[in-house]
């Protein structure tokens, strides 16, 4: 009889361990699940911004107006009205005032030019602001073109 005091303890126990031991390998399944995913994500970040270095078009400004305190930001290369990019739109930082118009050259990759573009760009020490610089609609800016600014 007092075999049969004990069992509904020896179960209880054994229900309890059960759910212990679910309950470790579920958190371990979770931590697993959560380092694969930071390395997944990490991996698609890496990819994405290899893909990102190997298509991007590289803006030069002139030594000229590197000294007349011209600095560039961000840049942009879209469409005009039709199916080729011919538009850069161009941040620039002036580190001293500076009134003038400038050229744009457009380089294809393997180093010949594919266009020429000009805009008059105007401000003041500290001001910073985006500008456009419209190419023949022929002028397709491509991956890994470089344009100078002159």
């Amino acid at each position: 009889m007092n075999l049969f005091r004990y069992i509904p303890l020896f179960i209880a126990l054994c229900l309890l361990s059960c759910n212990h031991i679910a309950n470790k390998t579920k958190k371990g399944l979770n931590k697993g699940g959560e380092m694969v995913g930071e390395t997944a994500t990490e991996f698609f970040d890496g990819v994405s911004e290899g893909v990102d270095k190997t298509l991007e078009c590289k803006i030069k400004l002139s030594d000229s107006l590197l000294n007349n305190g011209l600095k560039t930001g961000v840049y942009n290369i879209g469409k005009q009205n039709h199916s080729n990019n011919n538009k850069l739109t161009l941040y620039l930082i002036f580190d001293a005032s500076f009134n003038k118009e400038v050229v744009a050259k457009a380089y294809h990759k393997s180093g010949l030019e594919i266009g020429r573009a000009k805009a008059t760009i105007q401000g003041q020490k500290g001001d910073a602001r985006y500008f456009d610089f419209v190419f023949n609609e022929q002028t397709d800016i491509s991956f890994r073109n470089t344009i100078t600014i002159e």
